[in-house]
C-alpha cells in the first residue's frame, strides 16, 4: 500500500499498538471487577460502565487541550507524551490492589486518550482533502487490526492471570513511545500554527471550531448519536457474552478478534470503494442504516454462530465516522484541523460519558429482567435517530437545491 506521506504509517501504527493495548484488557475485565469487588456480573457491568465514563470525563477536557497543543507545537510532542501517559496508565492497573486505582488508571488513560485528535490531524496535514475520507478510513482500519490482536492475545494471557495483559499492554506503549521518538516526523508546517489559546482550549470552546464548517449542525447531530450508540460495544460487549451465553474470556476475545478482522476488511478493501462510489454522504446513510438493522438482530441472537454471522455484516458500520470526518474537514483550514480534530474528540468524550451509563444501566435492568439484549435495542433507536437527521437535515435539503427548469 502507498501512503501520502511517510508520517501516514507511523501515525497508523500508532493507534494500532494502542488499541491492542484496550483490546488486550477487555475480555479480563469483568472478571478483574469481581475479583476486586465482589458482587454478579451486572453489578460488574454498572463498575466497568463508571470506568468508561472516568475515562471519557477525563478526555473530554483534555482532548481540546491536545489539539490545541498541536496546533501550536505541532503533532509530534503531543502524541508522544500521550504514548508516555498510556503506559503509566497500564502499569497502574495491573498493579492495582483496589477498584480506586483501577479509576485511577483510567483518567490517566482518558487524558491519553485524545491521542485521537492529533493522529487525525495529521492525516488531515499530509492528505488532500478529496482523499481524506479514505486515508481516514484507514485509521478505522488499524483500530479494527488492533481488535484482531488484542482480544486475541488477551483471551490467551487471562489463562495465566488476569493481571498479565495489563502489563503486555504497557510494554507495547513504551515500545511504541520510542518508535515514534525516533521516527515520527512532523507534520505541520511553521507557517500554519497559531498561538495556543485557553478560550479554545477549554472544553467547552472545543466546539467552537466544529461549528465553522460548512452544514457542521446536522452533521454533528448525527455523530453524536451515532457514537452514543456504538458505546453498547465497549461498554457491554464483554458483559453481555458472560451473561447471555456463558462464554469465557478467551471466547469473548475471539468475538472481539473477529469484529476487529472483519472490521479491518472492510476499511481497506471497502470505504474507499464505497466513497467513490455513493459518495461521502450516501456512503455514511449505507453504513448507519446496516447498524440499525445489525443491532436489532443482535438483540434478538439466541446462539453463537448468529452473533459471528452479525458480527461479519456489522464491520460495514465502520464506514461512518470515516465520512462524517471527511465532510467535516473540507470545512476547516490547516491551521484550524487540530481543533476540528480535538472538538471532536470532546464530542465523542461527552458520548462516552453518557453512553457507558445508559447502555450499562439498560444492560443490567435487562439481565434482572430477562432481556440481557436491552442494550442493543437502545442502540439500534440511537442510529436510527442519526439516519433520519442525516435524511431531513442534509440530504433532503440538498435534494431540494436542485432545480430543474423545463427547456423552452
Amino acid at each position: 500500500m502507498r501512503f501520502q506521506h511517510r508520517a501516514v504509517p507511523i501515525v497508523l501504527a500508532a493507534v494500532l499498538i494502542d488499541t491492542i493495548g484496550f483490546g488486550i484488557v477487555m475480555p479480563v475485565l469483568p472478571t478483574l471487577i469481581v475479583q476486586l469487588k465482589g458482587g454478579s456480573l451486572s453489578d460488574a457491568a454498572r463498575t466497568g460502565g463508571a470506568l468508561l465514563i472516568a475515562f471519557a470525563a477525563a478526555q473530554f477536557f483534555a482532548g481540546p487541550i491536545f489539539g490545541n497543543l498541536g496546533d501550536r507545537f505541532g503533532r509530534r510532542p503531543v502524541l508522544l507524551t500521550a504514548m508516555a501517559a498510556f503506559a503509566i496508565d497500564y502499569a497502574l492497573m495491573a498493579f492495582a490492589p483496589t477498584i480506586g486505582w483501577l479509576f485511577l488508571g483510567r483518567i490517566i488513560a482518558g487524558v491519553a486518550g485524545a491521542i485521537y485528535g492529533p493522529a487525525n490531524a495529521v492525516l488531515a496535514d499530509v492528505t488532500p482533502p478529496e482523499k481524506r475520507g479514505e486515508t481516514f478510513g484507514l485509521m478505522g482500519a488499524a483500530f479494527g487490526a488492533g481488535f484482531i490482536i488484542g482480544p486475541a492475545i488477551g483471551g490467551l494471557l487471562a489463562g495465566f492471570r488476569p493481571r498479565a495483559p495489563f502489563l503486555v499492554a504497557g510494554a507495547l506503549a513504551v515500545l511504541n513511545a520510542c518508535w515514534m521518538a525516533a521516527a515520527m516526523p512532523e507534520t505541520l508546517k511553521a507557517a500554519d500554527r497559531r498561538p495556543f489559546d485557553w478560550r479554545r482550549a477549554n472544553a467547552f470552546g472545543a466546539f467552537k471550531p466544529l461549528f465553522h464548517a460548512g452544514g457542521a449542525a446536522p452533521l454533528l447531530i448525527v455523530a453524536f448519536c451515532w457514537q452514543l450508540g456504538q458505546m453498547v460495544y465497549p461498554a457491554t460487549w464483554a458483559f453481555w457474552c458472560e451473561i447471555r451465553f456463558g462464554w469465557s474470556p478467551h471466547l469473548i476475545g475471539l468475538s472481539l478478534a473477529a469484529s476487529g478482522v472483519t472490521m479491518a476488511l472492510t476499511q481497506v478493501f471497502v470505504t474507499g470503494r464505497a466513497i467513490r462510489r455513493f459518495g461521502e454522504l450516501g456512503t455514511v446513510m449505507i453504513g448507519i442504516s446496516v447498524a440499525v438493522a445489525t443491532f436489532t438482530a443482535i438483540n434478538f441472537a439466541t446462539t453463537g454462530w448468529m452473533v459471528f454471522a452479525l458480527i461479519a455484516l456489522g464491520s460495514l458500520t465502520g464506514l461512518v465516522f470515516p465520512g462524517i470526518n471527511a465532510l467535516l474537514s473540507r470545512g476547516v483550514d490547516s491551521a484550524n484541523q487540530g481543533a476540528l480534530q480535538g472538538g471532536m474528540a470532546s464530542l465523542g468524550s461527552v458520548a462516552e460519558v453518557i453512553g457507558p451509563l445508559a447502555m450499562t444501566q439498560t444492560l443490567a435492568f435487562g439481565a434482572e429482567h430477562g432481556a440481557p439484549g436491552a442494550a442493543f435495542l437502545l442502540a439500534a433507536a440511537l442510529a436510527a435517530v442519526a439516519l433520519a437527521v442525516l435524511w431531513l437535515g442534509i440530504v433532503r435539503p440538498r435534494a431540494a437545491a436542485v432545480v430543474h427548469y423545463p427547456q423552452a
